[in-house]
């Protein structure tokens, strides 16, 4: 009786030890995977003017209400490590309207970035992309950069590249990054290739639909680079004002629609780095303005052509790590 008392009681004992190793092991898997995630809001194509009628398609006389809709939103989002705007901040290239928006986007209560469009600047014109830095530096504590393209690291196992695919020589909507600019992404992305990439630039890389005024001219050259290398990149652009999301291997290529024009929306991504995978889990935000969003829905010619398929706008996203990457 007694032998069959102390067995039992060892049995026990090894239970409850295995109970506790395995809530241990899962807290920390746990806690590990929510160590090392990443969260951010994408917002392109704001196209702010204050004081002006709305055009064929862009809802210009609402851009303030949108953007401040776009704001409060990321705001009441927890644990955004940041938002990162993909170009046309403002509708034209005047000094007084990149004044005006700022107070908008200092309202944010995350820290914010941002990468060139074509209506940000004017060629030949008084805002050159110098003074647009300047005065970001000048009015964003965040923002420390002296040129148009530039890095960071948001957080250990990340990097944030951004580029400027905005030909400032002549007038036009294509998109084209400059030799100089193409090896520094080459070297930036060498020297990456244990983290977790995301680049952001405005014009796509692959476009959501053909449009050989707007395209990259080349596109392939920086595709090449791109997907030379093997760990998880993530590429968010803009431009198009469409959404559409393509995954070639270890690179996702994310075109996120304009806050001003149909569907009037943004996206939230977030990151979670696992041991053998990283899974990007993206979300289609739209504005809350929903009279605003019907008038713009009637504005466009095709709508489903800017709001993309559901898989284009929600969707978990994996990348598997390849043996020698991430670890």
């Amino acid at each position: 009786m007694r032998h069959k008392k102390e067995k039992f009681i060892t049995k026990l004992k090894n239970w409850v030890f295995t109970f506790i190793l395995v809530g241990i092991m899962l807290f920390w898997v746990q806690g590990y995977t929510n160590a090392s995630g990443l969260k951010f809001v994408q917002i392109s194509d704001d196209h702010f003017l204050k004081n002006s009628p709305n055009t064929t398609f862009k809802m210009i006389a609402e851009s303030p209400n949108l953007l401040d809709d776009a704001i409060n939103q990321v705001n009441s989002i927890p644990n955004v490590n940041f938002v990162m705007f993909t170009g046309d901040l403002i509708d034209k290239p005047f000094e007084k309207e990149l004044h005006a928006v700022l107070p908008h986007l200092n309202n944010l209560t995350v820290p914010w970035y941002f990468s060139f469009g074509n209506h940000d600047i004017c060629v030949g014109g008084y805002l050159t992309k110098s003074m647009y830095l300047r005065i970001l530096r000048e009015n964003n504590p965040n923002f420390t950069f002296e040129k148009p393209y530039y890095s960071f690291v948001p957080k250990k196992g990340y990097k944030v590249i951004v580029l400027d695919s905005i030909i400032d020589t002549e007038v036009t909507a294509n998109g084209y990054i400059y030799p100089e600019e193409l090896k520094w992404l080459d070297e930036e992305l060498k020297n990456s290739q244990k983290d977790i990439v995301l680049i952001f630039m405005h014009v796509p890389v692959i476009e959501p639909f053909p449009s050989p005024n707007h395209r990259m001219r080349n596109a392939g050259e920086v595709q090449a680079i791109i997907e030379k290398y093997k760990n998880p990149i993530g590429v968010f652009t803009g431009h198009y004002h469409a959404a559409k999301i393509t995954q070639n291997n270890n690179v996702l290529y994310v075109s996120t629609p304009s806050l001003v024009s149909y569907p009037n929306a943004f996206r939230l991504v977030n990151i979670e780095n696992r041991r053998n995978k990283v899974i990007f889990n993206i979300e289609f935000k739209e504005t809350r303005l929903k009279n605003v969003q019907k008038l713009a829905k009637l504005m466009v010619f095709a709508s489903s052509i800017y709001s993309g398929e559901e898989k284009d706008q929600n969707g978990v996203f994996v990348i598997k790590k390849q043996r020698g990457v991430n670890e």
